[in-house]
């Protein structure tokens, strides 16, 4: 095994730019990289010799008329294809798997960016994300790969040159002085090249982006009626996509012709110079066959060198978006100090778990709030911004947040980001389920009591999704959960957050896809099996059943607290309240 193979891809500093990535690339694969471009190179070389031992056996054999000497010409000849055809299979395998091994690497640090507990504002959507990850990463990953390709090259550049000047001085300064100018010229097209494949990515990370997202919505748009809107969306994203495509493509068409031209025409000048020389008689007939054949054969790593370029310039271009994500700023900075909470049974105190005094953020104004062991408060917010707004700040993602927010007596924003989330658990609206099992879905920690699991289920009335399958805890998942219902995917979210059993539990609108009376049995069963674990629960929530089992609701509305008290009372005396939750 490698150590780029040992190393996993947390181990290694974010890149700071395009440049610091692909150093890096070359830094960490640098023995293999070596090892590819020595054996390419040594096929190259082999390439060149074929030529000259061609014109060697033309001028010592044939025509000597020496069979020995034929002999020998024809069994190095042989010797000379073993070699160029070992060298060529052992180099290319070694910078495929360069390429690939990291390719792998670059998606471990964006899947280790992405699920960062501190998080990421890259910026990126889901989507783009998704590309990144994928065709970025690979063609970033071809920057190894075309170093170790762009020195055999040159090293056949050198050796023809080598063989050419041996054979003639003028001849050989005329390649050695003519190939760098021209390859000097085939750089400014191959800057176009990065401009339009950097297009061609961020377009197309643009559609996958809108596809997810159409993907995952889609029943939400047939129900609303909207799916002929949003086609149309992804239509005009999609097109934009392939008209960047189009354009890249056009270009590395331009730079593939212009170095098939550029190589053809070098390639008449040295063989019409080299055939004027063996006129004059300055040549024989076995190096003319060289010079003519090193000639042609001049024409692939000339080629090959304009592929190089390509691949420098589309690595060059995904490198940068690899970079945004890579070294996108944390979404949180949290502190360092642990929360020593103990378990409710061994903290009777009436001291409040969660304060919020004075704490604004994005459309909250300042907004008060306590929350003590045992208790369940309701928030019935009129705005879904306030609501959103107060789940980040609940969940330590407000960093510029005014006021206070404390856990157990101790600033948010000092917490360790795993105290925190040991202690506060919330549950945002959005269902996250994955494949595999009920209990995998269910399981959090190393907590596999299945007691416990039963337990939660019933208070989320989501017994029947294991009394119902023969397989029980164990029935399978599908990615998503799309095999299971919109209510029933709510309810197995709301059942893995009781059973984590957290002193603070924060639920935002848990029971908004199911119906009426599974509502009220949720309700009960989670206003009972909190307090008898002696847990604060926080809702946010308008549904009138769950608002009734608070000990007290606060009602939000443009940013502040304007009522408080409990559900009974509010129905009773504030209009807006009895308006909203009554339906």
């Amino acid at each position: 095994m490698t150590a780029a193979e040992g190393r996993t891809a947390p181990d290694e500093p974010p890149p700071t730019d395009a440049a610091a990535l692909r150093s890096r690339t070359l830094r960490r694969h640098r023995g293999p990289i070596a090892l590819g471009a020595f054996f390419l190179s040594l096929h190259q070389l082999c390439e060149v010799l074929v030529p000259v031992a061609i014109g060697l056996t033309i001028d010592l054999a044939v025509a000597t008329g020496d069979v020995v000497a034929l002999a020998w010409c024809v069994g190095g000849l042989a010797l000379l294809f073993t070699v160029l055809a070992l060298a060529y299979r052992t180099g290319a395998r070694l910078t495929l798997g360069v390429a690939e091994r990291e390719a792998h690497l670059l998606r471990l640090e964006s899947a280790h960016r992405v699920l960062h507990p501190h998080g990421e504002r890259s910026g990126l959507r889901s989507g783009e994300i998704l590309a990144v990850a994928t065709s970025d990463a690979d063609q970033a990953a071809s920057y190894a790969r075309a170093w170790a390709i762009g020195i055999g090259q040159v090293t056949a550049i050198v050796a023809t040159t080598v063989v050419l000047l041996s054979i003639d001085v003028p001849l050989g300064l005329g390649v050695l002085v003519g190939l760098p100018l021209m390859l000097l010229a085939l750089r400014f097209p191959a800057a176009r090249i990065t401009r339009r494949t950097e297009d061609k990515q961020a377009t197309a990370a643009r559609a996958t982006a809108v596809a997810t997202d159409l993907v995952g919505g889609l029943r939400v748009l047939m129900g609303i009626g909207a799916r002929r809107d949003a086609a149309l969306r992804y239509r005009e994203v999609s097109d934009r996509a392939l008209t960047a495509s189009v354009g890249a493509a056009a270009s590395n068409g331009v730079y593939t012709g212009l170095v098939t031209a550029a190589g053809a025409v070098f390639l008449a000048c040295v063989a019409g110079a080299s055939g004027w020389m063996a006129l004059q008689g300055r040549l024989t007939v076995g190096e003319l066959v060289i010079v003519v054949g090193l000639a042609q054969f001049l024409a692939e790593p000339i080629k090959g060198l304009g592929l190089v370029g390509q691949l420098f310039a589309i690595a060059k271009a995904s490198a940068r978006r690899m970079v945004r994500l890579l070294g996108a700023p944390d979404a949180v900075t949290p502190g360092d100090r642990v929360l020593p909470l103990p378990a409710a049974e061994e903290d009777p105190s009436d001291e409040p778990i969660l304060v919020l005094r004075g704490a604004g953020h994005r459309t909250l104004g300042d907004v008060d709030l306590t929350l003590r062991r045992g208790e369940l408060v309701g928030v019935l917010t009129t705005d879904p911004r306030d609501a959103e707004a107060l789940v980040d700040l609940l969940s330590g993602r407000a960093n510029e947040s005014r006021g206070a927010t404390t856990v157990g007596g101790i600033p948010i924003e000092e917490l360790d980001l795993a105290s925190l989330r040991r202690t506060v658990l919330v549950e945002e609206h959005g269902v996250s389920l994955f494949e595999g099992t009920l209990r995998s879905n269910l399981v959090t920690g190393s907590d596999h009591d299945e007691t416990r699991l039963m337990t939660a289920l019933e208070a989320a009335a989501a017994t029947e999704l294991v009394d119902g399958h023969p397989d029980g805890l164990d029935r399978p998942v599908r990615d998503r959960a799309t095999d299971l219902s919109g209510g029933q995917r709510q309810r197995v979210a709301l059942a893995r957050a009781l059973a984590a059993d957290p002193p603070v539990l924060v639920l935002h609108d848990p029971t908004t896809a199911v119906d009426a009376v599974t509502e009220e049995a949720i309700a009960q069963g989670v206003a009972t099996l909190r307090a008898a674990r002696g847990g604060a629960t926080l809702v946010i929530a308008s549904s009138p059943a769950l608002l009734a089992r608070a000990d007290r609701v606060l009602v939000l509305r443009e940013g502040r607290i304007h009522a408080e008290g409990t559900h009974t009372r509010l129905v009773e005396d504030d209009p807006h309240y009895r308006e909203a939750v009554l339906r």
